[in-house]
């Protein structure tokens, strides 16, 4: 090489470097111009009087104000100072306004979200709200628009620095109590249960009959805890399926429902939920009688979707003095975008939430008059519709627009879903026109965010139940446990009462009037339970009551028990006064239920060759069951059960469709176990009629080889925590491979699996063994009998603001099940605060 092109290479490769460090020392100014001040004071116009922000060392905010308005008002302004493109996003999507932030690409998401109409129905909530609610939102908004003042891009977050290559100029609109509202639909949403599995089960009957398909969707096991065990039974009508109405309507309603299937799994990936048997939480409590100290206990480790920046976010609201004027003490925690906490304890309680899972939302078929797209047919007469027509804003192209017809059952959601063609698509002699109507309780105007606050407030079980009347949708398992030593629960919700004898569990004709919903259960009438004598209660989306004594129907499904059962054992097995180790060594419990119960069987099959024999003896003969992230056994054991549900189901179901390997499937597969020429051992594919074992042998042979591939050939060197890590994705940045590295965190490895204690769910029906779906997003233990020792794991951190040191930063303790404490006392706060803030008027 000649020296003249030597120094041009070597200036070249100069200047490459200089603008490498230069765009570095430019994007890391850019990352920190959204970091919050934490020391100091700032001036907030509007408040009464100063307050005190500490945070801790762990990044969470203690807020302490002498009145509630400025206590929410200042929540509102640090939320936005860690969150605030979080919330921007969450209140566009909630609303159906997605493209007015994004562009054209988020257009159908829209479309879908404005006929559904969240933001239609959390306007009408809006005039429900109480003077009280209606002044914390007031003061909330404030706060945040205080924080938006005078920012702007990238000051806000990293995220608009690049958002302005989609929507150069966007400026955040002002933040308003609707934006809050909002969001309990989509939390509603990605915790519904019923209309994923209603439209699955309708698919299935175009390879299925009835009576298979109920084998693939059983009844809840006989043997496994319900939640409420002394509880009135009342006599309700039902029993009637509805797939027995007209099963060749069902037939050519699957093209509509298949699109529908796809537009809600679209809306879940956005959204961050993952609806299926898998998603769930745990929370028991734990009497004093059964106490080290005495007083209870408290768990609860709420199961999401493992986004970053995360769903939750820490906060400790403090009313300096508490009195009658300004009775907020709590801390725990909440949801960027809305004041208050949503979980955690007060000076006089502590309550945790798991899903209830109830049948809350019913397709309804219609008969639409052919001459009139605006009238639907209800008992012999043709009734108007009410019609509305939502205009879509999208950035940098021209506005949409949306006609959204409803009936009394609910919004049509054929036009989404092309369901006026699919009479083109069937041979069946069908009525010209039909529409699919949805009914679903998140639909109707209620008062939820009153009953979250009033939760906040309530010093007894009397007022805790007080508020459980108005929380409406999604229906939760209300935990409780107080400082005089009580425990109990509640289930509230609008759980509707069906006419005709219908169940939900297929969509059902609506022009007859015959299923119409008549009502919902009346609050006195739904499960409770206070001081029950076993001195525990145990909540893990597991069957609420047995409903065959209770009579009223609530849901179709649930979790099918285990980790109920797991928890129930550990809790009557501790051998010694339960104290805040024990429960924390409880939420990381790994023993499967599911293993123990076929790992023998597998043990007693003679498998084909001599490799496969010692494969098996090395890894899985001496197993405990445990999935740890150093167990080969869970690492041979969990590929073999993914491979063991294809072979044996997957030649009988729809394109699309897969086992997803949770509780359901384990009771499917048990409830067939004893029977070795069962149907659904059998292979379609082949001539000759499968038995179980070669079934096993199938599945264990495919499973060797995937993990031989995937971990080498030793199996003293496979590890469970080598398949199984968890990854944290930015739901908008993830989409731009040049960029997602600033906002994406992990992945990590951790214990756990499907429906064990610690949930780190993973699905049998992807190729991989990682996290997806549900993990728990946070862990938390109460101590009723000394708050200051109450404790917690987050999975990332505070701060929403990628490079920031409480971005990721309680990641690996969370892994680890590790814990810290959840800070009460001011002293103490003080004491390990990495920044004091003051607020002043």
């Amino acid at each position: 090489m000649s020296p003249r092109l030597r120094r041009i290479l070597i200036g070249t490769v100069g200047v490459i470097l200089a603008l490498a460090l230069v765009g570095a020392y430019w994007l890391g100014q850019m990352r920190k111009a959204s970091f919050p001040q934490i020391e100091g004071s700032i001036s907030l116009p509007g408040l009464d009087g100063p307050v005190d922000v500490y945070r801790d060392a762990n990044g969470v905010p203690h807020i302490y104000a002498s009145t509630e308005h400025d206590l929410f008002m200042a929540q509102g302004f640090v939320h936005a100072q860690d969150r605030f493109w979080q919330m921007d996003f969450q209140r566009h999507t909630s609303a159906g306004r997605l493209s007015e932030l994004l562009g054209g690409n988020t257009v159908d998401t829209d479309i879908f979200l404005r006929t559904l109409g969240w933001e239609r129905v959390s306007r009408q909530e809006l005039a429900l709200l109480d003077p009280q609610t209606r002044a914390v939102l007031d003061a909330y908004s404030e706060g945040v628009n205080a924080y938006m003042s005078g920012r702007r891009g990238a000051q806000l977050g990293l995220e608009y620095l690049f958002l302005n290559l989609l929507n150069a100029g966007y400026v955040p609109p002002p933040w308003e109590p609707l934006n809050t509202l909002t969001w309990a639909k989509a939390m509603a949403w990605d915790l519904r249960d019923n209309m994923d599995t209603e439209i699955d089960r309708a698919l299935l009957l175009a390879m299925l009959t009835p009576e298979r398909i109920a084998e693939l969707y059983p009844p809840y096991p006989a043997d496994r805890p319900f939640i409420v065990n002394d509880l009135t039974p009342f006599n309700t009508s039902g029993g009637l399926l509805a797939a027995e109405l007209n099963p060749a309507l069902q037939t050519a309603l699957a093209p509509a429902l298949r699109a529908a299937r796809a537009q809600s799994g679209a809306l879940d990936g956005l959204l961050g939920g993952l609806p299926d048997e898998s998603v769930g939480s745990n929370s028991w409590a734990v009497a004093g009688s059964r106490t080290a100290s005495g007083l209870p206990l408290l768990a609860n480790d709420p199961h999401l979707d493992a986004n970053i920046p995360h769903i939750w976010y820490q906060v400790g609201l403090h009313c300096r003095p508490k009195g009658p004027d300004c009775a907020v003490d709590m801390v725990g925690f909440s949801f960027p975008g809305v004041p208050a906490i949503i979980l955690g304890h007060n000076d006089r309680i502590a309550w945790g939430f798991t899903n209830v899972g109830p049948d809350v939302m019913d397709l309804f078929i219609e008969k639409i008059n052919p001459d009139n797209p605006y009238q639907y047919e209800f008992q012999g007469e043709w009734v108007d519709m009410n019609v509305v027509t939502e205009t879509i804003l999208v950035a940098g192209g021209e506005p949409v627009e949306v006609e959204v017809r409803e009936t009394h059952h609910g919004v049509l959601i054929n036009d989404l879903y092309g369901l006026d063609t699919f009479h083109e698509d069937t041979p069946l002699d069908l009525p010209e026109n039909y529409g699919l109507a949805l009914a679903w309780t998140a639909l109707q105007p209620t008062e939820t965010w009153r009953a979250v606050f009033a939760f906040t407030r309530a010093q007894n079980f009397e007022e805790f139940r007080e508020a459980a009347r108005l929380f409406a949708v999604p229906a939760q398992n209300l935990l409780y446990a107080d400082v005089e030593g009580n425990i109990g629960y509640q289930m509230p919700g609008l759980i509707p009462v069906r006419g005709g004898g219908a169940d939900g569990r297929y969509p059902v004709p609506g022009w007859t009037g015959e299923y119409d919903w008549e009502g919902f259960i009346p609050f006195e009438e739904l499960p409770w339970a206070y001081n029950p004598p076993e001195g525990y209660i145990v909540t893990a989306n597991n069957a609420v009551v047995d409903e065959a004594a209770y009579g009223y129907p609530i849901a179709d499904t649930w979790a099918y028990g285990s980790r109920a059962q797991r928890i129930e054992d550990l809790i009557l097995t501790a051998g010694r006064p339960i104290d805040v180790v024990y429960l924390q060594e409880m939420q990381g419990d790994t023993f499967s239920l599911n293993a123990e119960r076929f790992t023998p069987v597998l043990l007693g099959v003679a498998l084909e060759n001599e490799h496969l024999e010692s494969v098996r003896a090395q890894a899985l003969a001496n197993w405990d069951y445990r999935f740890d992230q150093d167990s080969a056994g869970a690492a041979l054991y969990a590929a073999f059960w993914k491979h063991l549900l294809l072979e044996t189901f997957i030649d009988n179901l729809p394109e699309g469709f897969a086992p997803g390997g949770g509780d359901r499937w384990s009771t499917v597969v048990g409830n067939i176990l004893a029977d070795e020429t069962n149907f659904w051992w059998d292979d379609r594919g082949t001539p000759e009629a499968e038995t179980r074992d070669q079934i096993f042998n199938r599945a264990f042979a495919a499973a060797v080889a995937e993990l031989e591939d995937r971990l080498g050939k030793d199996p003293a060197r496979w590890a469970w925590g080598s398949l199984h890590t968890i990854a944290f994705k930015h739901q908008v940045m993830d989409s731009f491979p040049l960029i997602n590295s600033l906002f994406n965190a992990g992945p990590f490895a951790v214990s756990g699996g499907t429906d064990l204690v610690n949930a780190t769910n993973w699905n049998t029906g992807n190729d991989h063994f990682g996290v997806s779906g549900s993990s728990p997003s946070f862990r938390a233990v109460y101590d009723l009998s000394e708050l200051t020792n109450s404790w917690f794991a987050h999975p990332t951190g505070q701060s929403g603001h990628p490079g920031h040191p409480h971005y990721i930063d309680l990641a690996p303790l969370w892994a680890s099940l590790q814990y810290l404490p959840l800070q009460w006392d001011l002293s103490t706060i003080q004491g390990v605060s990495e920044g004091h803030l003051q607020l002043v008027p």
